[in-house]
């Protein structure tokens, strides 16, 4: 796992043919704004998380944010130990982004 500042992550990110954005929040988090095509799963899911990042492909590189990056962080170590080599945490989380928001 590693921890990127926002211009890190979102200069990586950009970059990167095999990236995919994970967001973590809750579903109510989600409703005020995700940013552009981020996949969602909630880590308070418990094993329904697990269950969830069955349907990820291990070789891709996961770009994952929270609400303030301590959730995120969280779900980059569970990646790893599930076999995932990339997983990347936005530093600060949603709360800090000043790029791009959408509506899901």
């Amino acid at each position: 796992m590693s921890d990127l500042s926002q211009e890190a992550w979102a200069s990586q990110l950009a970059q990167d043919p095999k990236a995919v954005i994970l967001d973590v929040r809750t579903s109510d988090e989600v409703a005020e704004g995700v940013i552009p095509g981020a996949h969602h799963l909630d880590i308070f899911l418990g094993q329904g998380f697990l269950d969830g990042l069955e349907d990820f492909d291990k070789s891709k590189n996961y770009y994952v944010y929270c609400r303030s990056g301590n959730r995120s962080g969280q779900a980059c170590a569970i990646m790893n130990s599930l076999g995932f080599e990339n997983a990347f945490n936005l530093e600060g989380g949603f709360m800090s982004w000043e790029g791009d928001t959408a509506s899901l």
